[in-house]
């Protein structure tokens, strides 16, 4: 039962990162874009996320669209995973909404459900007689 749990904990902690690493090469990839678009949002006043964890269905279907088929399944299990934590972070920086998030997701998955496989019972190698040891 630890092992299995062991490797969930490893699954969700590792999807966790490949999400996070696929949106801050994103978020690099955009460079001096980015900024300008920046400048253009703070003064027009219109800060949103273009990348946002929870997406709307219409902003879900324009990431499909841009995305491939394993950017996609990756980007819907760390939706899933980083739901629970969406709502902690209040704040109009898109790597602030991303990596709380993130960390918190990584210390429940990865911390937390190390620890509980550790402290699972486990089973015997062998069920030897105390007295033939």
């Amino acid at each position: 039962m630890g092992s299995m749990v062991r490797v969930i904990a490893i699954l969700c902690s590792g999807l966790v990162l490949l999400g996070f690493a696929y949106f801050a090469t994103d978020e690099m990839g955009r460079g001096s874009k980015t900024q300008q678009n920046r400048l253009d949002t703070e003064l027009s006043g219109d800060l949103k996320d273009p990348a946002p964890i929870a997406p709307s269905p219409s902003q879900e279907a324009a990431r499909e669209r841009a995305n491939g088929k394993f950017r996609e399944a990756v980007d819907d299990a760390n939706d899933l995973l980083l739901g629970p934590f969406t709502t902690v972070v209040d704040s109009s920086d898109r790597w602030v909404t991303h990596g709380v998030p993130a960390v918190l997701a990584l210390l429940l998955y990865g911390l937390g459900l190390g620890t509980l496989a550790n402290m699972l019972p486990k089973q015997r190698e062998h069920a030897a007689d105390w007295r033939t040891a």
